[in-house]
């Protein structure tokens, strides 16, 4: 697996020990410092009623207007400390789930990468190259002098193709252990050869087998229906003689298996009389490299390529098939939903603290219901579409959310508050006009706190505080 599919760098995961430790070390480190400043704040209040113990009116004065501000500063305390605690909690939480996610969606785009992208199989085209002598001129230092000779070497050219009629079936094995998948290729191509030179007829028909192949099975090279002789075991090369002006006809056939394409490469070669049909008996398939095929034939079980070139096309890359796949779309959205959850708790808890009395408990309930909504979308989400996934999971948090009023005017400020502050949120996160729905969410947040306590349309019955 690469390094970029182990999880997002710089993101707490809880999975690991090392990080768990350190993360109780500081939540340890934390919580004792917040004791000690409460109990320094009520040692200090105590400290001045003593001083004061010399004017006893003075000090139950003092006394009493400071207990009642301690007693309410410490129930404040309490509800801050239970929402940082369920901040911290649903942010490590939630970086956990976010790298898990980032990693499963890496894992499936390099399994799909692996599956159109590595080994393959490709064919290319043969040559026929014959030898001729050019002259060419070098200069060389005979008793001082510098003396110019003409001379003449061998060199190696090479004869376009006059004909190309290939076929190619391809079948797909998909349950290959450690493969995506295996292509068995059933190769047959004939190519005509004439000869336009007058003074040579010696030449080498070189045919080499598809590189990438893990088996090549009756590979043979026929010319006019006689089987040739390879010269050297590892070599491809078939010598002939063509008389100038004799045309001559070479058949390749072969069976192979190799990696996951397959593709014919020309080498530059100028194309003519060229047709190339590819047959997929699988599906889904589509054509490689973006040479568009002149007609592409589908049925239930198979498809067919055809490619066509008349007269001197040159096709720089290779084209050929590949097993098509759908593609992976949408990726990181529910990563950075979840690095996102915790601020969208804090919204959501606000509005509720705004909109209706909350105790301890309530505080407590909905801040597990809401980061276990998250998890099961997290996990739902890999199986349905995340935003049908949430829209099922809202309606249970609807639900469970009207048990936080005592009464029916109470609930419904409850859901008011669950929508405007959790439910739009985090669909605004899932969809793609996301800064279109997070403002609809901040503005339904804003009107209802507007119309709750500025011109008390909605405010509730004191037996409901």
């Amino acid at each position: 697996m690469s390094p970029s599919a182990q999880g997002i760098p710089g993101l707490p995961d809880l999975t690991h020990p090392n990080e768990l430790v350190q993360f109780g070390t500081q939540a340890l480190k934390g919580s004792l410092l917040f004791v000690f400043l409460v109990l320094a704040l009520g040692i200090a209040i105590a400290l001045v009623s003593f001083s004061l113990r010399r004017n006893p009116l003075e000090q139950s004065v003092f006394f009493g207007e400071w207990a009642i501000r301690y007693s309410q500063l410490l129930r404040g305390l309490q509800h801050l400390a239970l929402i940082l605690v369920l901040l911290v909690t649903g942010f490590f939480l939630c970086s956990t789930l976010s790298n898990r996610y980032h990693h499963w969606e890496q894992a499936r785009v390099a399994q799909v990468v692996e599956s159109v992208a590595g080994d393959k199989l490709e064919q290319t085209a043969p040559q026929v190259r014959y030898v001729t002598r050019e002259p060419y001129t070098y200069t060389t230092q005979i008793k001082d002098k510098i003396v110019k000779i003409n001379d003449t070497q061998q060199v190696n050219r090479f004869l376009t193709l006059a004909g190309s009629q290939i076929q190619a079936k391809l079948d797909q094995s998909v349950d290959v252990k450690g493969r995506s998948s295996i292509y068995r290729v059933d190769y047959t191509a004939e190519y005509k050869v004439i000869n336009p030179l007058k003074n040579i007829n010696s030449f080498v028909f070189e045919a080499p087998p598809p590189n990438g192949y893990s088996l090549l099975a009756r590979y043979k090279v026929e010319r006019d229906r006689i089987r040739l002789q390879q010269t050297n075991p590892n070599e491809y090369n078939f010598p002939f003689r063509l008389e100038p002006g004799q045309e001559t006809t070479f058949k390749v056939t072969y069976e192979a298996q190799g990696g996951p394409r397959w593709v014919y490469n020309a080498t530059g070669q100028l194309l003519s009389k060229f047709r190339l049909i590819a047959t997929a008996n699988f599906n889904p398939v589509d054509f490689a490299s973006g040479i568009v095929p002149n007609t592409i034939t589908a049925d239930r079980n198979s498809t067919q390529f055809t490619w066509i070139f008349d007269d001197n096309v040159s096709v720089k890359n290779p084209f050929g098939v590949f097993t098509n796949t759908q593609p992976i779309l949408n990726t990181g959205i529910i990563p950075r939903l979840l690095l996102l959850a915790p601020a969208l708790f804090l919204w959501w808890i606000l509005l509720l603290y705004l909109s209706l009395p909350m105790s301890l408990k309530n505080v407590a309930i909905a801040g597990g219901i809401f980061f276990a909504c998250l998890l099961t979308l997290t996990y739902i989400g890999r199986l349905i579409n995340p935003q049908f996934a949430w829209s099922i999971i809202s309606l249970l948090l609807l639900a469970l959310t009207w048990g936080l009023g005592s009464n029916r005017r109470a609930s419904l400020a409850a859901i008011i508050c669950t929508i405007a502050g959790a439910i739009l949120p985090v669909f605004g996160l899932l969809v793609p006009f996301s800064g279109l729905t997070l403002s609809l969410a901040g503005f339904l947040s804003a009107v209802w706190l507007t119309v709750r306590h500025w011109y008390g349309w909605y405010s509730l019955l004191p037996q409901d505080r």
